[in-house]
């Protein structure tokens, strides 16, 4: 009778720890899914973020932000959504303008000056001056004038390289995937320095 008794618990012993390896392996695959699952989960939302990031690529964009720039100054910063140019574009071409005039009008005053001296009065704004010193002057304003024109232009012109610029920087793909990334690896066994270089390229 003990030896059957102990027969059954021994059986029962064997049963029992069988058992709970079968559900130790079964519940092995399980965890393993789960956890492969998470991580496709995880890779898929990183790269959903990374592509609403990424601006798609539009082949006339630059063209397209030189000639708004064109037709009207600062209007391709606004198509770039560089806004802040705009002030920076207005303050230069609006300086230009305004050296330009100031130099045409005094030009003409005095050219105006010089002419009626010529025909005999002497009734202008600028008896302190003899007729070759009205002649320096005019020549100084006169090229002046021309430079304030110039450097006018050279904004105008700036402004759409500008936005041509812009628009082709923002079709590049920056991205955490082209970025680089410094990391320290303590290592335990060996305390002498080591340096090394790892890429990583994520598709």
């Amino acid at each position: 009778m003990k030896i059957k008794c102990s027969y059954i618990i021994i059986f029962l012993l064997l049963f029992s720890t069988q058992s709970i390896f079968s559900q130790e392996n079964e519940e092995l695959p399980e965890n393993e899914e789960l956890k492969v699952t998470t991580e496709e989960v995880a890779v898929a939302k990183k790269k959903r973020k990374r592509e609403k990031k990424i601006r798609p690529y539009e082949p006339l964009a630059p063209a397209r932000a030189a000639f708004y720039s064109a037709v009207l100054p600062g209007l391709g910063q606004v198509y770039t959504k560089k806004y802040w140019k705009v002030p920076l574009v207005y303050a230069a071409i609006g300086a230009g303008v305004y050296f330009y005039l100031q130099n045409n009008s005094r030009y003409n005053d005095l050219r105006d000056a010089y002419k009626r001296r010529l025909s005999g009065f002497d009734d202008d704004e600028f008896p302190q001056f003899t007729d070759d010193q009205l002649i320096d002057l005019q020549d100084r304003f006169r090229r002046d004038q021309e430079l304030s024109l110039l450097l006018t232009a050279a904004a105008y012109l700036l402004n759409i390289v500008d936005a041509n610029v812009t628009a082709h920087l923002q079709q590049y793909n920056i991205t955490e995937d082209l970025s680089f990334k410094p990391k320290v690896n303590l290592d335990n066994f060996n305390p002498g320095l080591n340096y090394g270089v790892s890429f990583n390229y994520s598709f």
